[in-house]
């Protein structure tokens, strides 16, 4: 999608990520999509105001503008910010489930849906161990000790994948929130009456094959699978809880690949 006005000079169309930009100015200038994209981003043949906009759900931020135009002269270019993050999103399911998921497969399946239905192009796994997987090995290894990890809204939730497996029960700082796919907060929202996550880990991450509720495959009252609440600010907090209860489900974005040219 482009956007442009008429004038002369030579002015760059500026974008920043799900908001409109541009600065005033125009002339053969176009932004760049910051995935890197040959489309046409912000301001075309033009003067006045021009800008752009674009809906990549990362949210990168890349804004600017041109000043110039009239009746042709100026000078374009403007203010330029690239601050390419490279981030990994944590998000809820936008229900809870017992413990009787489908197994492993069928929990990743509902996390691959609704990223989808909302836009996000990442791959998402469960943030469950499994028997045949440990929690900690869910995100590939090259995004395991850099990576910011992040809610739906992009807001710090952990410096890296890493941190959240220190032994410490993977606290969250006072205030920190979660969001579903549909962007509810886990914590305020009626949805979710019970302010627990389930895991099925020990605190470094390494799945518990006594309580992980027969492989996320029952929701019988006497099968338990390891738990946390949120209310006491812990992702990775150990509970043994009975797999009747319709608990949090989160899914991890499970490594930043940059968008295909």
């Amino acid at each position: 999608m482009s956007e442009g006005n008429s004038g002369g000079g030579s002015g760059g169309g500026g974008v920043i990520t799900k908001i409109k930009g541009g600065g005033s100015g125009g002339g053969s200038g176009g932004g760049r999509n910051p995935d890197g994209d040959a489309k046409p981003w912000g301001g075309g043949s033009g003067g006045g105001s021009g800008g752009g906009y674009t809906t990549n759900p990362r949210k990168l931020y890349d804004y600017g503008g041109g000043s110039g135009g009239g009746s042709g002269g100026g000078s374009g270019g403007g203010h330029s910010h690239r601050d390419f993050q490279p981030v990994l999103h944590l998000v809820a399911l936008n229900s809870p489930l017992s413990g009787g998921m489908r197994g492993i497969r069928g929990a990743d399946f509902q996390c691959f849906q609704q990223a989808r239905a909302v836009g996000l192009a990442g791959t998402f796994r469960a943030f469950l161990s499994s028997r045949l997987q440990d929690l900690y090995s869910i995100v590939r290894r090259a995004d395991r000790a850099a990576v910011p990890i992040v809610n739906l809204k992009d807001e710090l939730l952990f410096p890296s994948w890493e941190a959240l497996f220190s032994g410490s029960e993977g606290p969250l700082k006072p205030g920190a929130r979660i969001f579903s796919f549909d962007g509810k907060d886990v914590l305020r929202h009626p949805t979710w009456p019970q302010k627990s996550v389930w895991h099925g880990s020990d605190p470094n991450g390494r799945r518990l094959t006594e309580s992980y509720c027969e492989t996320w495959r029952t929701e019988a009252p006497s099968a338990t699978g390891q738990a946390s609440s949120l209310l006491g600010g812990r992702l990775l907090g150990q509970s043994a809880a009975s797999c009747h209860h319709a608990y949090i489900v989160l899914c991890i974005e499970n490594s930043f690949m940059t968008a295909s040219k």
